[in-house]
């Protein structure tokens, strides 16, 4: 049967990050936040590239110009590209979330060093301090 002193220990090494609890409900409002403005902007450009597709596909005089066809498909290509973008955005924010839920948030994957709190709410997806993104230079 394990002891008190044994379920502290192993407390204290499920508990890698360096931020209290306190902290991290603090940085999972922030990334909620970022979190819901791209589901918005995923949304609105969802919408962009519906409507895009309707208009590329309706009869006017104006879609059998090859320049404006080709500046309607750069358009849309560029938006999509921006959509895919997002996507992989909002995918670091869940990440970020789960690293919160299980206590690992704030850990540099590379040097194992708390990432600073600044850098954290400047980018709270990141996985690397400063020193390491510098070294990936």
């Amino acid at each position: 049967m394990a002891s008190a002193k044994d379920k502290e220990k192993d407390k204290k090494q499920e508990r890698v990050s360096p931020y209290n609890d306190e902290e991290l409900e603090y940085f999972r409002d922030i990334i909620i936040k970022k979190r819901d403005e791209a589901e918005q902007e995923l949304e609105s450009l969802q919408n962009s590239l519906r409507d895009s597709m309707e208009n590329a596909n309706d009869e006017s005089a104006y879609s059998f110009h090859m320049a404006d066809a080709g500046t309607d498909a750069q358009e849309r290509e560029k938006t999509y590209m921006l959509y895919n973008r997002t996507r992989k955005f909002v995918r670091y924010l869940d990440d970020a979330l789960k690293r919160i839920e299980n206590k690992t948030y704030g850990v540099c994957k590379v040097t194992g060093k708390k990432i600073s709190k600044g850098r954290l709410e400047a980018v709270p997806h990141t996985q690397l301090s400063i020193e390491a993104k510098l070294k990936r230079r």
